[in-house]
């Protein structure tokens, strides 16, 4: 039998070494082809007892990164008075209307009458037209107060269309309490302003000579002490120029250009007039507002004449101011009447603590002149003023003494003025003597 390599031993170690061999550099070599993973750091050992690094800075450069974070994104934005804005823009092609600078202060009561009558259909006595021109001289705030149908509203309002500058009325919601009900707010989502329309007016008056009516409709379906709490402030300042509202809190550089650090000047010629209805649904007017308002009366309807008028009026205002200014300085309250005056402050101070006060004498001395310009009479004047800013506030006295007391009042008054002259006098006793 011929002799096999598997028979002899040292060819099978042979054979076993070269095999093992082989599967050895396989594997090596297959290892090698295999992706090499990168070799980690070491983690540096934390230490327990450090602290994070801490920047600290101070207020001013926090305030000054805030400033530079504001001022980027005020410049990305678009402007935030849309309307204020369009203002401005229309404004450089503005053009002075003519004025019908030439009529008194008379005819121009008799001319709004017949305006009103003819064009509108709204009859009003020509008293009332004379008390309310008269009163715009003395203050920029005026309540018209009566039964609802007499005409409160209407009356304002066709004072604008005789002008031919639109009255704007803003109807006052129970819920106001602040000046960002009249004006508007910055809505921080939008970033923009929610302009009303008053505001719009406002800035639109500081920028022309017509005169602006502004309509307070239903005044005291909430308190006027808070709404118009700062109107009210600034208005009392002697100094027109000083008169700013607060409309934003900030500054932006595309902001309109009569806006100062965020405030709005009063315009000049502007008049707000308030309509007051007295009712278990509103709110008692305060001491505060009524003394520095003027106060009308539309108690009933005027009865319906015929009246013609053809030729448009628009009157300045500074033509306006003019007319009030010369009637001051032509016409003046006799001295008996202000010794009437004198004798009838006296009276009151000792039987029932009532005082005119220098503003109610002031606000005397200012509107008499004028009304007598409108063709009116010192009587008149003084009946108007001391029914609504004297004798209305017997109101406010004990009910039991004003009943005792009311005939010996209306006794001394019809002695000092004449009898049964000061007629507006005598129905506001006899009313509160009923009622209180």
């Amino acid at each position: 039998m011929q002799n096999s390599v598997f028979n002899n031993p040292r060819a099978i170690l042979a054979y076993a070494i070269a095999l093992l061999v082989l599967l050895i550099l396989g594997i090596i070599i297959l290892l090698l082809k295999l992706p090499r993973k990168p070799k980690l750091e070491p983690k540096p050992k934390e230490n327990v007892n450090s602290k994070p690094k801490v920047v600290v800075l101070n207020s001013s450069q926090v305030a000054e990164e805030n400033k530079v974070k504001d001022n980027k994104i005020k410049k990305a934005q678009e402007p935030r008075f849309f309307m204020l804005n369009k203002i401005d823009r229309e404004m450089v092609n503005y053009i002075k209307p003519q004025y019908n600078d030439n009529l008194s202060l008379a005819e121009i009561c008799a001319a709004f009458r017949a305006f009103s009558a003819a064009r509108l259909k709204l009859y009003y006595d020509i008293l009332d037209i004379r008390r309310f021109i008269a009163g715009l001289s003395v203050t920029k705030l005026l309540i018209l107060q009566g039964m609802s149908g007499t005409g409160k509203t209407s009356l304002a309002y066709a004072f604008g269309e005789f002008l031919g500058n639109k009255t704007v009325v803003v109807p006052i919601q129970p819920m106001w309490k602040e000046r960002s009900d009249l004006i508007g707010y910055f809505n921080e989502f939008t970033k923009r302003f929610n302009e009303t329309t008053l505001l719009y007016k406002m800035y639109e008056a500081n920028l022309n000579d017509e005169i602006y009516v502004t309509v307070l409709d239903e005044m005291n379906i909430a308190r006027i002490e808070y709404y118009f709490a700062e109107f009210l402030s600034l208005l009392e300042l002697p100094n027109p120029d000083s008169r700013y509202l607060d409309v934003v809190s900030d500054t932006w550089d595309n902001d309109p250009k009569l806006l100062r650090d965020g405030k709005l000047k009063l315009p000049e010629n502007m008049w707000f007039v308030g309509t007051a209805n007295n009712d278990d649904s509103t709110f008692a007017i305060s001491d505060k507002v009524y003394d520095r308002a003027m106060i009308l009366n539309l108690d009933k309807k005027a009865d319906v004449f015929s009246a013609t008028y053809s030729e448009d009026i628009k009157i300045s205002y500074s033509y306006l101011i003019n007319l009030y200014n010369k009637a001051l300085r032509e016409n003046t309250i006799s001295d008996r009447n202000l010794r009437r005056l004198e004798k009838l402050d006296k009276y009151l101070q000792n039987n029932f603590q009532i005082t005119f006060g220098n503003r109610i004498m002031k606000q005397i001395r200012s509107y008499i002149p004028v009304l007598l310009a409108c063709g009116g009479t010192e009587l008149e004047g003084l009946d108007d003023i001391l029914a609504r800013k004297v004798l209305r506030k017997l109101e406010n006295k004990n009910p039991v003494y004003i009943r005792q007391m009311a005939n010996n009042l209306i006794n001394y008054i019809n002695d000092l003025f004449g009898e049964n002259v000061m007629v507006q006098c005598l129905e506001v006793i006899k009313h509160i003597e009923q009622n209180v």
